[in-house]
């Protein structure tokens, strides 16, 4: 039992400050900022979302989430059939694996 306990614990301690899938994002250099809309903005159920990506040594373009749900189909400019209430809109960096990098910017929104 000793040995199953110090196994756990070494485990514990290498995933410290690790992302959600289990591997730490890879920072390249990327840049992210949100444009529009403002933090705190009041907005209706489809929003422009304005944002700049700044390409580090790997980013080739920007994934969406919508309270933590990858948004499938964004087009890169609106995120559409938002309901009612108050939502966190991140963008994050991602490389041409689609797997996503460090850089990331996040707002939240009203919804009316």
């Amino acid at each position: 039992m000793r040995r199953v306990g110090a196994v756990l614990a070494a485990v514990g301690l290498l995933t410290l400050g690790v992302g959600i899938n289990g591997f730490a994002a890879t920072d390249d250099g990327s840049k992210l900022t949100i444009k529009s809309p403002a933090s705190g903005a009041k907005v209706g159920k489809d929003i422009e979302l304005v944002y700049e990506l700044t390409k580090g040594s790997q980013a080739t373009h920007a994934h969406c989430f919508v309270d933590g749900e990858y948004q499938k189909g964004w087009d890169k400019k609106t995120v559409k059939g938002m309901t009612p209430g108050t939502h966190e809109i991140k963008v994050v960096a991602a490389d041409k694996d689609h797997q996503t990098l460090a850089a990331e910017a996040s707002v939240k929104v009203e919804v009316q």
